[in-house]
């Protein structure tokens, strides 16, 4: 017996046939799907302190449970005191099974868990049915021990669908039940 992520079995079983009756697709190739997310970290202050990239990298990669890398910078900016190749964040792609047990967790453990949480904001999509949103305390999670976390971060999450438009990007994602504010 292999193990299937809840989610994943909602797409199917659920979520699939009610966007097909939504939008009226021929055929179920057509109904958006989520293709990754991605989950990055900006550690501007590692400039100074090397330790805060390496505790940044510690803490997604427990969060999503596959390990994450430090991103590097791309050119020299001498008023930050930046050089090329120098980390300046940390980002983690996930696909498949990781990436619908990550969802699950965010949904129904980490958003709730969240101060003063209204839902999220539906501004975040960017006209190609792709959908963004940031998180201001890492900490949210679960897996995350807060005694040991020296410096609380935001991070930025990317869902990347095959929606062709916002409005079947936000249906999709109703579907999985995302918390989104009512206008």
């Amino acid at each position: 017996m292999s193990y299937t992520p809840r989610l994943r079995e909602k797409y199917s079983a659920e979520i699939v046939p009610a966007l097909t009756e939504k939008f009226g697709y021929k055929t179920i190739m057509k109904v958006p799907k989520l293709q990754k997310i991605v989950i990055s970290q900006g550690v501007g202050d590692a400039v100074a302190d090397k330790k805060l990239i390496d505790n940044a990298v510690a803490d997604v990669t427990l969060i999503t449970g596959q390990k994450a890398i430090a991103t590097l910078s791309k050119k020299d900016i001498s008023n930050f005191k930046l050089r090329k190749g120098m980390p300046i964040g940390t980002k983690v792609t996930l696909r498949g099974d990781r990436m619908y047990d990550f969802l699950d967790r965010l949904l129904s453990v980490a958003l709730p868990r969240t101060r003063d949480f209204k839902g999220i904001n539906a501004k975040g999509f960017d006209g190609r049915g792709n959908f963004n949103m940031g998180i201001k305390e890492h900490i949210i999670f679960p897996e995350i021990d807060i005694d040991k976390v020296s410096r609380i971060m935001g991070m930025d999450i990317t869902f990347v669908t095959t929606a062709s438009s916002d409005e079947e990007g936000k249906a999709l994602m109703d579907e999985f039940g995302f918390p989104f504010t009512k206008k």
